[in-house]
């Protein structure tokens, strides 16, 4: 019934009580996982994990924090692994400005080298964009065959409505239930219900009553009884409609 469209759970912080997850995640209707990858060895993990489990499947790419780990030698790598069926979109991938540890310019470069290659493959996108709306959009305006989610969105109303326009899809986090998610409300009121998607970001991002421990996708129905609220549908109904859409963006059947 719940699709979580964001999670990394091949990090270590899960290995101690994975199959208790995997149970909670089974309890609460949780029926489908993207893995996503931030770089190299993640993505390699993601792809290990959806080979073990036929409800999970990845995401590679190199998150800006790792842009400058992206070479030719990368995108080959990656390429390769995008050969497997099990691999569904190239992320996650973008610009993060908040601590600018990593140059701009380098995460720009980045950001356009995984597009292009998603381009290549025909594959739609995860970005991480933060503090970077207008560098965001604009850079993904050069690739207009391109389309996938904005993830943990942290952008305006206008922002989205532009995505929206463009066939962009908009995904929420746990930040929807904090008493601080105006802005993230605004956007997930407004969004057609037909781009939404639901998402913990796992291990980040714990919904309430969880704000502050270790997230992961047993939760994500917590995202979605929040929408659903909101909206005026039931959690299940929010569940069922963003799972469709993940399963649309991702071309999963």
């Amino acid at each position: 019934m719940y699709f979580d469209s964001h999670a990394h759970l091949d990090e270590d912080c899960f290995q101690a009580d994975f199959d208790e997850i995997l149970a909670r995640m089974a309890q609460n209707g949780v029926t489908g996982l993207m893995d996503v990858g931030c770089d190299a060895a993640s993505s390699q993990r993601a792809v290990r994990l959806a080979g073990a489990y036929p409800f999970v499947w990845a995401a590679v790419g190199s998150h800006p924090d790792s842009a400058g780990e992206v070479t030719d030698a990368l995108l080959d790598s990656y390429r390769a692994l995008c050969k497997n069926p099990r691999v569904r979109a190239i992320g996650e991938i973008g610009l993060d400005y908040h601590y600018e540890t990593v140059p701009r310019e380098q995460q720009q470069r980045a950001f356009r080298l995984q597009l292009a290659l998603a381009q290549e493959l025909g594959l739609p996108v995860i970005v991480h964009e933060r503090e970077a709306h207008g560098d965001g959009l604009a850079i993904v305006d050069e690739f207009p065959g391109v389309r996938g989610v904005f993830h943990c969105y942290s952008g305006s109303l206008e922002m989205a409505k532009e995505l929206v326009k463009r066939g962009w899809y908009i995904g929420f986090t746990g930040v929807v239930t904090f008493k601080n998610a105006r802005k993230a409300l605004e956007v997930a009121d407004w969004l057609p219900l037909g781009r939404m998607l639901i998402e913990t970001d796992c291990p980040y991002m714990a919904p309430e009553p969880y704000r502050g421990r270790r997230n992961d996708p047993s939760l994500v129905p917590l995202v979605a009884a929040r929408l659903a609220g909101l909206r005026g549908v039931s959690p299940e109904e929010m569940g069922s409609l963003t799972a469709q859409n993940a399963k649309t963006l991702f071309q999963i059947e």
